[in-house]
């Protein structure tokens, strides 16, 4: 813990060029006194460090000096193309590992390119939740997270429609939708898709033999996954198996236009470019596929005037009764 800790003060001073005993103290967690002894030791190791007096004084190396301590680890490496999600990171105890990895980038860099990552961060932002949610990160996202990284095999319970069921899963990798952590995961030789926030207990299965990792046991990837390829095909299969229904609909060409906004948006221009013809009127008739007759009820009802539902008859009478009453309220 203390060599890690050394060499990150190193290499802050090698990347700032200098820095005060409470500026060091802020970035490694540690008290000052504590950074003071740390100095002391990279002295007595031979590091040329030294301390500069006075009001702009601080810690620094001797000019010229480059430590060779910055090739990155497997899992600083791996985490460094994360650093972009830093909230993604934090939730999946990554956070340290990228630090490690960009100082240790910044230090390999000429001075005149080390402010390169704080330039692209004050230029570039991935917010990942939609809007009017408050994300939670699952309780068991890092033991999760630390199986998928060490390809190791995980013992769960999880929480399904009516019952809790155990699993033992080879876990491939974690997506995060819309705010929504999921595993992607072989269960039964089939890839398969769970919720991490629908994990009641996680744990990895003991390791024994060749197969095991000092974590637990470990399982051969198959080079033949492509997570983002698979999650691709998963989410276009899973938004048209939840529109199992259809409504006729009349629409005007301000509906027509309006129409993808309201509703699923593959299922809207699917059922644009099979219409007819418009009528005398301009409208045209659409065949739509929905989740329900009470979601198209909500999303259609947002088109006011410019739809009109033909059916089923249930649907037409929901928006029949809905008239009548929007009518007695303005009449």
């Amino acid at each position: 813990m203390r060599a890690a800790r050394l060499i990150h003060l190193v290499l802050l001073l090698q990347t700032r060029g200098s820095m005060t005993a409470t500026e060091l103290a802020a970035k490694l967690e540690v008290s000052e006194r504590t950074v003071g002894r740390d100095v002391l030791a990279l002295s007595e190791a031979g590091v040329p460090v030294y301390a500069e007096r006075g009001r702009a004084g601080g810690y620094r190396l001797v000019e010229g000096y480059r430590t060779r301590l910055t090739g990155l680890g497997r899992d600083e490496a791996e985490a460094l193309f994360l650093s972009g999600v830093p909230a993604a990171l934090r939730a999946m105890g990554l956070q340290d590992a990228a630090s490690a990895a960009r100082l240790k980038v910044s230090a390999a860099l000429l001075p005149e390119l080390r402010d390169a990552s704080d330039s692209a961060a004050q230029r570039f932002h991935l917010d990942a939740p939609g809007w009017w949610q408050e994300p939670e990160t699952p309780k068991l996202l890092p033991p999760v997270a630390e199986a998928v990284w060490g390809d190791l095999r995980l013992r769960v319970r999880y929480q399904c429609e009516n019952a809790v069921v155990e699993r033992e899963l080879e876990p491939y990798g974690l997506v995060l939708k819309a705010g929504v952590w999921y595993l992607v995961a072989r269960s039964d030789g089939e890839l398969r898709v769970y919720r991490v926030d629908r994990v009641v207990e996680a744990e990895a299965v003991p390791g024994s033999g060749s197969g095991s990792g000092s974590g637990g046991a470990r399982f051969e990837r198959d080079p033949g996954v492509d997570l983002p390829a698979f999650w691709a095909r998963h989410a276009a299969e899973f938004a048209r198996s939840i529109l199992r229904a259809e409504a006729v609909v009349r629409l005007s060409a301000d509906g027509a236009r309006r129409l993808p906004h309201v509703t699923d948006r593959a299922a809207a221009h699917e059922a644009l470019a099979a219409a007819g013809p418009p009528d005398g009127q301009g409208w045209v008739t659409v065949t739509l596929r929905v989740e329900g007759l009470d979601v198209a009820y909500d999303q259609l009802l947002a088109l006011g005037p410019e739809a009109e539902v033909v059916g089923p008859a249930d649907l037409r009478e929901r928006f029949t009764t809905a008239v009548e009453r929007l009518a007695a309220i303005y009449a």
